[in-house]
């Protein structure tokens, strides 16, 4: 027997893919909370009588994951376990027309930038007074912080420009306003995103403004870290580590996506950078910043790379020995650049030469992280998981990077909570620790 009744105003929204993507569902829910909906974020109840599926359209994989999704709430539609079924996001912005066709179950697809028309399908008002307001799913004490929509790079692989369009900043008054509603509701870390952090303020003020917003969220009271993802190398503001120097409450990492080293790659993949020109800016800014950790991302199989392309970037990782690294095999995305060249690169290849990485990276990482042993850091308290309280320092993203964890049989953290942690044990991906001070 169906209840719509007790579930019209109960709307259920899924996120799938990047963190770019939380943000978008943690912005729709607050507006739907304050035109008077009832949110939750992927409940497992069948429960609520509207579903929003906020999809992925990156890669292979992230497409598939967006497709089953929207079949299996069609089908929880047709069943009557659902009343309502949209779809958003960047698959839904990429494929609209294609998904309408072969999934017209659901009730209406949107793009990425349509939130004001999703919100009129609900009978909601988008509020700019609003503006800020999110209803977190990460714990509190954490947040995902979106700085710009969009990219201008031309990256031969990438279909982001696709989806998000060009390169949109926020103001800094906006983005300071957002920080401080943050600060309030409990957030101590804000985690820097945009396709191209970098590229912060050329759109809105001319030139390049990331240090200077930086620096104006560290005066944020309430915020005790502030980390910076996905920095673009080519002509990347060294100006940035002045602010990482001055202010304690920048933390001391970067991630800056380099892709590949070997010149052939960077040209194929329209990087804007040689090697020459990546190598030289990896050792500034080390040099600048002893102990930063630099995470990087990295592409295997990319049209083009050759048993040597490949050579040159394993010699690189091993020789740059970054703190973080990860790396995808290569997916042929239609109207991209790349869609353009043979995909000559079999499937096996690209995982090989992916799992190559991997394994040197671990062997890395376990030196960086025996070299801890006996240092005490300041540790960031996560989550309690497997008998152990589980935490980062600020040389870490949460869900990618290294964690630290603390027994939880003899010693007590309160969970958002910073405490001085003395690392005894170092595994290849973990540290493990005992409490000093809270």
């Amino acid at each position: 027997m169906k209840v719509k009744g007790n579930r019209a105003n109960k709307v259920n929204v899924i996120t799938l893919g990047c963190s770019k993507n939380l943000v978008d569902s943690e912005v729709l829910m607050g507006q739907l909370r304050g035109n008077g909906y009832d949110v939750t974020h992927e409940s497992t109840k069948n429960e609520s009588g509207i579903v929003i599926i906020n999809t992925c359209g990156f890669i292979d994989n992230a497409k598939q994951e967006s497709i089953d999704t929207i079949l299996q709430y069609a089908d929880a539609k047709e069943a009557g376990k659902v009343d309502k079924v949209y779809v958003t996001g960047c698959l839904s912005q990429r494929y609209k027309d294609q998904l309408e066709v072969e999934i017209p179950q659901v009730d209406a697809y949107f793009g990425t930038l349509e939130l004001p028309q999703l919100l009129k399908t609900l009978n909601a008002d988008y509020k700019h007074e609003l503006v800020g307001e999110r209803l977190l799913t990460t714990p509190k004490h954490y947040a995902y912080f979106k700085i710009a929509e969009g990219c201008n790079r031309p990256c031969s692989f990438c279909a982001i420009p696709l989806m998000r369009g060009k390169h949109v900043d926020k103001t800094m008054d906006d983005l300071v306003t957002e920080a401080t509603k943050l600060a309030r509701l409990g957030t101590k870390e804000l985690i820097l995103i945009a396709q191209d952090l970098t590229y912060y303020g050329l759109e809105k003020y001319g030139e390049r403004k990331l240090a200077e917003l930086v620096r104006r969220l560290s005066d944020v009271s309430g915020i005790d870290w502030i980390r910076l993802q996905y920095a673009y190398p080519s002509q990347f503001p060294m100006e940035v580590l002045d602010v990482m120097q001055e202010r304690e409450n920048v933390c001391k990492y970067l991630d800056m996506p380099l892709q590949h080293i070997s010149d052939n790659m960077l040209k194929t993949m329209r990087r804007g950078i040689s090697k020459r020109r990546t190598v030289e800016l990896v050792d500034q800014i080390r040099q600048r910043m002893p102990d930063i950790a630099l995470r990087t991302t990295l592409i295997a199989g990319h049209p083009g790379e050759t048993e040597q392309d490949f050579q040159e970037l394993y010699d690189f990782v091993e020789k740059t020995k970054f703190e973080r690294l990860g790396i995808f095999t290569y997916s042929h995305e239609e109207n991209t650049h790349a869609y353009t060249l043979e995909d000559n690169v079999p499937a096996e290849v690209k995982q090989e030469r992916a799992d190559a990485i991997m394994e040197l990276q671990q062997g890395i990482s376990m030196d960086l992280n025996e070299q801890k042993v006996g240092n005490t850091y300041k540790v960031l308290f996560d989550r309690k998981e497997s008998g152990y309280w589980v935490g980062r320092t600020q040389y870490d993203s949460p869900e990618v990077d290294n964690e630290v964890l603390v027994p939880a049989t003899s010693q007590y953290v309160r969970l958002g909570d910073f405490a001085q942690v003395k690392i005894t044990e170092a595994s290849d991906f973990d540290l493990y620790g005992e409490v000093v001070s809270q």
